[in-house]
């Protein structure tokens, strides 16, 4: 049971603050040195900021999916047939507005959301399913620790 890898991904127009936003994302991961920003240009030549924190560390990542709390943590567990990927990798999003002001909360795609993903590491004879139900329950445990 492990995770490959967790990435935190936003982007940012040039009018947001990209530092409140980066150190939002650095609470979730708890290290503000796995978060990084890039300044970039829109499509159309406006400025943009690409947000994103990684982590290739198993403890790490159950430390962060446990930040989502238990209460999130079953809303992925019970939609895992739709956000699981062909290559085992977890989709879900969470409020950017509702981090900020210190909430989490699953979002949908259709508002400003941190894209959330979740590469799981599953081995041949096991079930994709069953490895990110072991996973979100694993991290549902380290919320119910706090």
């Amino acid at each position: 049971m492990g995770v490959h890898h967790l990435t935190w991904r936003v982007t940012a127009s040039g009018v947001e603050d990209e530092v409140l936003i980066a150190n939002a994302i650095s609470e979730l991961i708890a290290n503000e040195e796995l978060v990084e920003i890039e300044k970039t240009t829109s499509y159309y030549g406006s400025t943009i900021h690409l947000i994103s924190a990684i982590t290739k560390k198993n403890k790490v990542a159950i430390k962060s999916l446990s930040k989502l709390g238990s209460t999130n943590l079953d809303i992925l567990i019970s939609s895992l047939e739709e956000r699981l990927d062909e290559n085992n990798t977890l989709h879900f999003r969470i409020g950017l507005d509702e981090l900020i002001r210190g909430e989490i909360l699953i979002v949908s795609s259709n508002v400003k959301s941190i894209k959330g993903q979740t590469k799981l590491e599953v081995y041949p004879g096991q079930s994709a399913l069953k490895e990110a139900e072991t996973i979100l329950n694993s991290a549902k445990e380290g919320t119910e620790k706090k």
